[in-house]
């Protein structure tokens, strides 16, 4: 074991280095620059897209899901762990400037998420069965054409396998440890409850996943939302204070203090980058996967409607996680992942706060693994038809009494590397498909 997370530390460090970085970020930036800020400026539109989307938008729209369903499918994967977890492990290692660098992943990534799913959309195709399949395997092998349906291959393979990373053993593993602090209930036990629950909703497929998505996502978001608020009103003395330590750490080192071991600032901006990817997705391609099954007949609405949950997930929710985290003071503590945030909560509403994040993580998780599931079924599917489905589904309800049971540490590793792995070929589709987003989006908006 030692030997593999040698091996994995080096791996994560190469995929995770400043080239992979600089692709993130550039692509990002790229895709916002030529559609002249759109995202950031349309906004307010999204939302009432959105709203609609809660029906098929558009008369001849086609799919599977309404488009709310398939942002609720998506935000189910995205809003996860990371949001909770995730921000504490990047404040921990990376100090308060690390959140810096997720609001500039996000802002960049509103751009990259609403490309990913204006493409999903163009691109996608139905199966013998009639179901609506479609995702970067679908627009590299579609828009690129045939030449380059190696890259979709490769991408299908590095996101099945993500998925019992990112989606699956990561989710269960915090879940369980959150829930054995705050209930004394043993790993084991999580981790076989999750099987049944789990198992009990894939069986419906992705309607039944959207309607159970389109039911807990908002209400477990709005609640955590109201506590975290409630934690920032108690502790707005120190907000001043907190959002200057954001700003100067991004762009300076922060020494040791307390139990806080000091970062440099390639330290933040490599864990707040790295954290914001693993909580909002944008760039990796998963998202799209969901959003490709949207009953819609215009792609830039969809894309408008997937971009929100960037926005959503870092924007709002990351933001309020690592704002409760620095302005409680207990960032210094030495803790890290879900029981810094829990310690967070406790120290503004003690007896109360550690079982908030209890309850929000254990649900977060819950329609985290739901909405892997998902996307992992669609790249089996295109790997090797539809008749690999039942198998892995099988498979990914096996996975997580073992997830729940896993070393913390070993287990990001792992995710985090598949992350950059399956994010590359994404990337580079991106780039190359981008005249035709930008002539969608163009098109879409000399028509109204």
């Amino acid at each position: 074991m030692p030997a593999i997370e040698a091996f994995m530390s080096q791996l994560n460090n190469l995929v995770w280095g400043p080239p992979m970085l600089i692709m993130i970020l550039g692509v990002g930036l790229f895709l916002s620059l030529g559609l002249k800020l759109m995202p950031i400026f349309k906004l307010g539109a999204g939302f009432r897209l959105m709203w609609q989307g809660r029906k098929p938008i558009g008369d001849d729209a086609e799919g599977d899901i309404p488009p709310f369903q398939a942002l609720m499918t998506a935000l189910s994967a995205t809003v996860g762990t990371g949001n909770i977890a995730g921000v504490a492990t990047a404040v921990f290692l990376g100090g308060p400037g690390a959140l810096f660098w997720m609001w500039l992943t996000a802002l960049v990534g509103m751009a990259t998420k609403y490309s990913e799913a204006v493409l999903a959309v163009r691109f996608r195709e139905t199966d013998g069965r009639g179901v609506y399949m479609g995702g970067p395997m679908y627009y590299i092998r579609n828009g690129l054409g045939k030449n380059w349906a190696w890259l979709g291959v490769l991408f299908a393979i590095f996101a099945a396998i993500a998925g019992f990373g990112i989606g699956n053993t990561v989710q269960a593993n915090s879940v369980a440890d959150v829930i054995e602090a705050s209930f004394g209930v043993p790993h084991w036990v999580t981790g076989l409850v999750l099987m049944v629950l789990v198992g009990m909703v894939l069986i419906g497929g992705i309607k039944r996943i959207g309607q159970v998505a389109s039911a807990l996502v908002p209400l477990m978001a709005i609640f955590y939302l109201m506590a975290g608020l409630t934690v920032l009103a108690i502790n707005a003395a120190e907000l001043p204070a907190a959002f200057a330590l954001v700003f100067k750490h991004a762009f300076s080192p922060i020494a040791a203090e307390g139990g806080f071991a000091g970062a440099a600032v390639w330290a933040a901006l490599r864990f707040g980058v790295a954290r914001g990817i693993f909580s909002n997705e944008a760039g990796l391609g998963s998202a799209p996967i969901a959003h490709a099954s949207a009953k819609t007949n215009s792609p830039v609405n969809q894309g408008m409607v997937a971009m929100l949950g960037t926005f959503i997930d870092t924007i709002i929710i990351c933001t309020i996680t690592g704002m409760v985290i620095i302005t409680s003071g207990v960032w210094t503590s030495g803790v890290s992942g879900a029981e810094l945030t829990s310690m967070a909560f406790e120290s503004a509403l003690p007896g109360v706060g550690n079982y908030v994040v209890a309850i929000a993580l254990a649900v977060f998780a819950f329609t985290t693994i739901l909405g892997w599931s998902f996307y992992g079924e669609r790249c089996m599917e295109f790997l090797f038809g539809a008749r690999a489905v039942v198998p892995y589904r099988i498979a990914w309800i096996l996975a997580l009494p073992v997830g729940a049971s896993l070393n913390l540490g070993f287990v990001w590793l792992v995710a985090d590397t598949l992350n950059a792995m399956m994010a590359l070929p994404n990337l580079i589709a991106l780039l190359l498909l981008s005249p035709v987003v930008f002539r969608l989006t163009r098109e879409h908006f000399e028509r109204r």
